[in-house]
Protein backbone atom coordinates (compact mmCIF):
# COMPACT_ATOMS: atom_id res chain seq x y z
CA UNK A 1 0.00 0.00 0.00
CA UNK A 2 1.46 3.31 -1.03
CA UNK A 3 0.98 6.56 0.80
CA UNK A 4 -0.95 9.38 -0.82
CA UNK A 5 1.25 12.15 -2.19
CA UNK A 6 1.36 15.21 0.01
CA UNK A 7 0.73 18.67 -1.31
CA UNK A 8 3.96 20.21 -2.48
CA UNK A 9 5.65 16.90 -3.39
CA UNK A 10 6.98 16.55 -6.97
CA UNK A 11 4.23 15.57 -9.40
CA UNK A 12 1.43 16.97 -7.27
CA UNK A 13 -0.29 20.05 -8.64
CA UNK A 14 -2.53 22.25 -6.56
CA UNK A 15 -6.09 22.19 -7.83
CA UNK A 16 -7.22 25.00 -10.06
CA UNK A 17 -8.87 25.63 -13.42
CA UNK A 18 -5.95 24.34 -15.50
CA UNK A 19 -5.62 21.11 -13.50
CA UNK A 20 -9.36 20.50 -13.71
CA UNK A 21 -9.30 21.02 -17.50
CA UNK A 22 -6.24 18.78 -17.90
CA UNK A 23 -7.75 15.93 -15.89
CA UNK A 24 -11.15 16.16 -17.59
CA UNK A 25 -9.58 16.18 -21.08
CA UNK A 26 -8.87 12.53 -20.30
CA UNK A 27 -12.50 11.84 -19.38
CA UNK A 28 -14.82 10.80 -22.22
CA UNK A 29 -18.25 12.41 -21.93
CA UNK A 30 -21.42 12.06 -23.94
CA UNK A 31 -22.45 15.08 -25.99
CA UNK A 32 -25.85 16.71 -25.64
CA UNK A 33 -27.46 19.91 -26.85
CA UNK A 34 -29.67 21.87 -24.45
CA UNK A 35 -32.35 24.12 -25.98
CA UNK A 36 -34.97 26.59 -24.77
CA UNK A 37 -36.97 29.48 -26.18
CA UNK A 38 -38.30 32.84 -25.05
CA UNK A 39 -40.72 34.84 -27.14
CA UNK A 40 -40.28 32.44 -30.04
CA UNK A 41 -36.50 32.99 -30.04
CA UNK A 42 -34.69 29.62 -29.73
CA UNK A 43 -31.36 29.29 -27.92
CA UNK A 44 -29.11 26.32 -27.38
CA UNK A 45 -25.69 25.12 -26.36
CA UNK A 46 -23.55 21.99 -26.43
CA UNK A 47 -23.16 20.29 -23.04
CA UNK A 48 -20.91 17.47 -21.92
CA UNK A 49 -22.08 17.61 -18.31
CA UNK A 50 -25.41 15.83 -18.80
CA UNK A 51 -26.15 13.17 -16.18
CA UNK A 52 -29.09 11.07 -15.13
CA UNK A 53 -29.84 11.90 -11.48
CA UNK A 54 -32.93 9.89 -10.58
CA UNK A 55 -35.43 7.52 -12.21
CA UNK A 56 -38.35 8.31 -9.87
CA UNK A 57 -39.09 11.05 -10.62
CA UNK A 58 -37.01 11.13 -13.86
CA UNK A 59 -34.47 13.91 -13.23
CA UNK A 60 -31.37 14.93 -15.19
CA UNK A 61 -28.67 17.49 -14.49
CA UNK A 62 -26.37 19.64 -16.63
CA UNK A 63 -24.20 22.72 -16.16
CA UNK A 64 -24.53 26.05 -17.96
CA UNK A 65 -22.00 28.88 -17.77
CA UNK A 66 -23.50 32.20 -16.75
CA UNK A 67 -21.39 33.86 -19.46
CA UNK A 68 -23.02 31.78 -22.20
CA UNK A 69 -25.05 33.67 -24.80
CA UNK A 70 -27.90 31.23 -24.02
CA UNK A 71 -27.79 31.97 -20.29
CA UNK A 72 -30.32 34.86 -20.19
CA UNK A 73 -33.03 32.63 -21.71
CA UNK A 74 -32.03 29.49 -19.77
CA UNK A 75 -31.94 31.49 -16.52
CA UNK A 76 -35.71 31.98 -16.79
CA UNK A 77 -36.77 28.93 -18.81
CA UNK A 78 -39.51 26.78 -17.30
CA UNK A 79 -38.85 23.95 -19.79
CA UNK A 80 -35.71 22.89 -21.69
CA UNK A 81 -34.92 20.38 -24.40
CA UNK A 82 -32.18 17.79 -23.85
CA UNK A 83 -30.85 16.11 -27.01
CA UNK A 84 -28.44 13.16 -27.19
CA UNK A 85 -26.24 13.47 -30.28
CA UNK A 86 -25.14 10.63 -32.57
CA UNK A 87 -21.53 10.07 -33.61
CA UNK A 88 -22.28 11.51 -37.08
CA UNK A 89 -23.45 14.83 -35.58
CA UNK A 90 -20.05 16.39 -34.89
CA UNK A 91 -20.85 19.47 -36.96
CA UNK A 92 -24.15 19.98 -35.11
CA UNK A 93 -22.27 19.76 -31.78
CA UNK A 94 -19.66 22.24 -33.07
CA UNK A 95 -22.38 24.64 -34.25
CA UNK A 96 -24.04 24.71 -30.82
CA UNK A 97 -20.62 25.10 -29.15
CA UNK A 98 -19.52 27.98 -31.41
CA UNK A 99 -19.89 31.48 -30.00
CA UNK A 100 -21.84 33.84 -32.22
CA UNK A 101 -23.18 31.10 -34.53
CA UNK A 102 -26.77 31.16 -35.78
CA UNK A 103 -27.38 27.75 -34.26
CA UNK A 104 -30.90 27.24 -35.60
CA UNK A 105 -30.20 28.31 -39.21
CA UNK A 106 -29.90 25.64 -41.93
CA UNK A 107 -28.50 23.04 -42.02
CA UNK A 108 -29.85 22.61 -38.44
CA UNK A 109 -33.23 20.89 -38.63
CA UNK A 110 -35.63 21.56 -35.76
CA UNK A 111 -39.26 21.92 -34.81
CA UNK A 112 -41.18 23.39 -31.91
CA UNK A 113 -42.09 20.62 -29.47
CA UNK A 114 -44.06 20.25 -26.26
CA UNK A 115 -44.09 23.35 -24.01
CA UNK A 116 -42.70 25.40 -26.93
CA UNK A 117 -39.23 23.84 -26.59
CA UNK A 118 -37.09 23.77 -29.76
CA UNK A 119 -36.43 20.11 -30.67
CA UNK A 120 -33.56 19.04 -32.92
CA UNK A 121 -34.37 16.47 -35.59
CA UNK A 122 -32.31 13.34 -36.21
CA UNK A 123 -30.85 12.99 -32.70
CA UNK A 124 -30.56 9.67 -30.86
CA UNK A 125 -33.14 10.80 -28.34
CA UNK A 126 -34.62 13.89 -26.74
CA UNK A 127 -36.39 14.93 -23.57
CA UNK A 128 -38.46 17.95 -22.71
CA UNK A 129 -37.79 18.70 -19.07
CA UNK A 130 -39.31 21.03 -16.49
CA UNK A 131 -36.58 22.92 -14.63
CA UNK A 132 -36.89 22.20 -10.90
CA UNK A 133 -33.70 23.90 -9.65
CA UNK A 134 -30.70 25.97 -10.70
CA UNK A 135 -27.88 25.48 -8.22
CA UNK A 136 -25.04 28.06 -8.15
CA UNK A 137 -21.64 26.44 -8.80
CA UNK A 138 -18.88 28.96 -9.42
CA UNK A 139 -19.37 30.62 -12.82
CA UNK A 140 -22.00 28.00 -13.74
CA UNK A 141 -25.44 26.92 -12.66
CA UNK A 142 -26.25 23.24 -12.32
CA UNK A 143 -29.74 22.59 -13.62
CA UNK A 144 -31.94 19.85 -12.20
CA UNK A 145 -34.78 19.12 -14.59
CA UNK A 146 -37.60 16.58 -14.58
CA UNK A 147 -38.43 14.83 -17.86
CA UNK A 148 -42.05 15.36 -18.93
CA UNK A 149 -41.91 14.10 -22.56
CA UNK A 150 -39.42 12.44 -24.86
CA UNK A 151 -38.60 10.32 -27.85
CA UNK A 152 -35.87 7.84 -28.76
CA UNK A 153 -34.48 7.78 -32.32
CA UNK A 154 -37.72 8.92 -33.87
CA UNK A 155 -40.01 6.40 -32.19
CA UNK A 156 -42.26 7.10 -29.21
CA UNK A 157 -40.85 5.81 -25.94
CA UNK A 158 -42.78 2.74 -24.83
CA UNK A 159 -40.99 0.39 -22.42
CA UNK A 160 -37.34 -0.28 -23.22
CA UNK A 161 -36.18 1.33 -26.46
CA UNK A 162 -33.84 -0.63 -28.70
CA UNK A 163 -30.35 0.80 -29.13
CA UNK A 164 -30.41 2.98 -32.23
CA UNK A 165 -27.14 4.50 -33.33
CA UNK A 166 -23.96 5.28 -31.48
CA UNK A 167 -23.44 8.35 -29.26
CA UNK A 168 -21.06 11.20 -29.91
CA UNK A 169 -18.32 11.57 -27.28
CA UNK A 170 -16.07 14.44 -26.24
CA UNK A 171 -12.48 13.75 -25.15
CA UNK A 172 -9.12 15.54 -25.41
CA UNK A 173 -10.88 18.68 -26.69
CA UNK A 174 -12.38 16.86 -29.69
CA UNK A 175 -15.61 15.16 -30.67
CA UNK A 176 -15.04 11.41 -31.02
CA UNK A 177 -16.86 8.24 -32.00
CA UNK A 178 -17.36 5.30 -29.65
CA UNK A 179 -15.09 2.34 -30.38
CA UNK A 180 -15.61 -1.18 -29.09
Amino acid sequence: MSASPELGTPGTVLAGPELLRAVFRRHAAGVAVITAARGGRPVGLTATSLASVAAEPPIVSFGVGTGSSSWPVLAEAVHVGVHILAENQRELAATFARSGADRFAPPTRWTTGPEGVPLLEGVLGWLVCRVVARVPAGDHRVFLAEAVAGDVAGEAVVGDAAEAGRPLLYRQGRFNALRD
